[in-house]
């Protein structure tokens, strides 16, 4: 098993402990998600971070936002009385790399206090190019890109638009922006020994029929290990009257794309401030989200 060395000099636990990249951490290892992400440069067509029921269990919502002098704080708060937290990482609501100082100075702050602990961003890769020297120096470990389609034509129908440096993209052009930059993102990040996850969320009649085709490309890229989604039909999206697809259909999925990398079977689709093991209640309780220990 594999142990990397801190900056500081500290032995740092291995990779493998990382709960949501590896299944056999799943029910040993802790996470932490800081919701300090408020804003994001992508807007998807399944997405609406502004409704949040506090019961829930999915990607985008968060009961409030974190500043990130607010992190240490609240992560102290927890590690008084949790010792199995593994890794800390940013994964909303927005795009941790859409105003990347705010993430950036929390990972930071993480990284000097608890220079062991893994530590991750989930993102939709946009701004990825540029930033990757700082997520190295933020500590940052393991990264997980959102690519949903790697054919302009399937990836105009699940964004509505990107926007970077202040310009706003749509349809093809978007797409095509969007797609470039995750490739040269997942490359370099493996050239510098970044583990990488690629989510892909599975859209019916958008881009089921299109997985295959995602997961060769991340097997390409270098990634390590594909993660596919089942849609979640959010009210006030493009995509709320369309269907989830099914365990069947998902496992059917699962199973062509493992031709290409490996794959991710214990997901839990956690909000952006979830505390605690996977597949437990402690993800959709919101009494053990970061914010309720918090305060």
């Amino acid at each position: 098993m594999t142990v990397t060395t801190s900056s500081v000099g500290l032995a740092r636990r291995p990779f493998s402990d990382h709960p949501c990249f590896y299944s056999s951490a799943r029910g040993r290892w802790r996470r932490v998600h800081l919701p300090v992400a408020p804003r994001c440069n992508v807007q998807c067509n399944f997405c609406n971070r502004r409704y949040d029921c506090a019961n829930e269990c999915r990607p985008g919502v968060a009961s409030r936002i974190l500043k990130p002098g607010e992190v240490l704080p609240c992560l102290e708060n927890l590690m008084r009385w949790r010792s199995d937290i593994s890794v800390v990482g940013i994964a909303g609501p927005g795009d941790p790399l859409c105003d990347p100082e705010l993430s950036l100075e929390a990972l930071r702050a993480v990284h000097r206090a608890y220079p062991d602990l893994l530590i991750c961003i989930s993102t939709n890769g946009l701004n990825l190019p540029g930033h990757i020297d700082a997520l190295e120096e933020a500590g940052v470990t393991h990264v997980t890109v959102t690519i949903n389609a790697v054919d302009p034509e399937v990836s105009r129908h699940i964004y509505s638009w990107v926007r970077i440096r202040g310009t706003t993209y749509r349809g093809t052009e978007a797409a095509d922006i969007l797609l470039s930059r995750q490739r040269e993102a997942v490359v370099e990040l493996k050239a510098r020994g970044f583990v990488v996850k690629v989510n892909t969320v599975v859209i019916p009649g958008i881009n089921a029929d299109h997985i295959p085709a995602i997961a060769k490309e991340a097997a390409c890229l270098g990634a390590d290990i594909m993660n596919c989604i089942p849609l979640i039909p959010v009210p006030d999206t493009p995509f709320e009257f369309l269907a989830s697809p099914g365990d069947a259909e998902i496992e059917r999925i699962r199973d062509l794309a493992s031709f290409h990398i490996p794959q991710m079977y214990h997901c839990q689709r956690c909000r952006a401030d979830a505390v605690g093991l996977l597949g437990t209640d402690d993800c959709r309780n919101s009494g053990d989200t970061v914010l309720r220990i918090h305060s």
